[in-house]
């Protein structure tokens, strides 16, 4: 069972669930949605820069990345967003998506190029952000550092390296990633973008230039594929009140210039048999 869950989005990303609600970063349009299961927008505000990882610090509070200022703010309890963290010293490219562990340390990755504008592409680094604020460069030497899961017992991450065509696996290690090994090698086909991990160990993997969604288990077999029409899949997640139903971002384009033009961005809801684990 699938259903349009929202439409009429400009390039909807980082999805994440959290109190009953879904809340998704519209990249190019500036702006975060929380949205209901039945599609109704509960909050929606504007980021500086653009919005894209999200998390929240175990006192409740809300941070999330702006991409082109390369900054991390928080978001009070008023509604205002404040300066947590600055991104720029570590992260040569814009800053992307995030994972914040159960400690309230934020892992930062970032496009490392400009990609839109063709320009060659290069390593780049992981951020970790502590709870007070303080920046360190967790790891180097990855390409395009993208969606990323922590396993349940908190020791684990996993990280998507969209331009290696893999998910690479690392031990939490207070404000480093270290003991660096190949978790999935996937097909050269497959540019995995957002993730997230379900109840049996698997991790569902958003394939843009695929157009699916895979399931893919350690090592690289993927158990199952999700095919999605009219539109790339950049980002996925799992929620609901019982955790199975898969949520999936979805836009013509990555380009802005197509992607603002159409407006034909959209997250999708499917209902899976698995539901979710780990973070986010």
């Amino acid at each position: 069972m699938s259903r349009r869950l929202i439409e009429n989005l400009v390039y909807p990303e980082c999805p994440r669930w959290h109190q009953g609600l879904l809340w998704i970063a519209d990249q190019h349009d500036g702006c975060v949605y929380a949205v209901s299961t039945d599609g109704a927008v509960n909050d929606k505000f504007a980021v500086p820069g653009g919005p894209s990882g999200l998390g929240w610090l175990p006192g409740g509070e809300l941070l999330v990345v702006s991409m082109a200022e390369r900054r991390l703010y928080l978001r009070t309890s008023s509604g205002f967003l404040r300066t947590f963290a600055e991104l720029g010293d570590v992260h040569p490219g814009e800053s992307n998506d995030m994972v914040v562990d159960a400690e309230g340390n934020a892992w930062v990755g970032n496009i490392g190029f400009d990609f839109n504008a063709g320009e060659t592409m290069r390593s780049t680094q992981v951020a970790s952000v502590r709870s007070d604020g303080l920046v360190a460069v967790a790891a180097d030497d990855l390409m395009t550092p993208n969606g990323s899961v922590i396993l349940p017992d908190g020791k684990t991450l996993i990280i998507a390296e969209s331009w290696r065509h893999q998910l690479t696996a690392f031990t939490l290690d207070k404000q480093r990633l270290t003991e660096r090994r190949v978790w999935a090698s996937l097909d050269k086909k497959h540019v995995p973008d957002g993730i997230c991990l379900d109840a049996e160990g698997f991790i569902w993997v958003a394939s843009p230039f695929a157009q699916q969604v895979l399931r893919v288990a350690e090592g690289g077999d993927i158990v199952e594929t999700l095919s999605i029409e009219d539109g790339n899949p950049y980002a996925c997640m799992l929620g609901g009140p019982e955790g199975d139903i898969l949520f999936v971002c979805i836009a013509p384009h990555h380009d802005p210039s197509v992607t603002l033009k159409e407006r034909r961005g959209r997250v999708e809801a499917h209902q899976v048999q698995v539901p979710h684990a780990g973070l986010p």
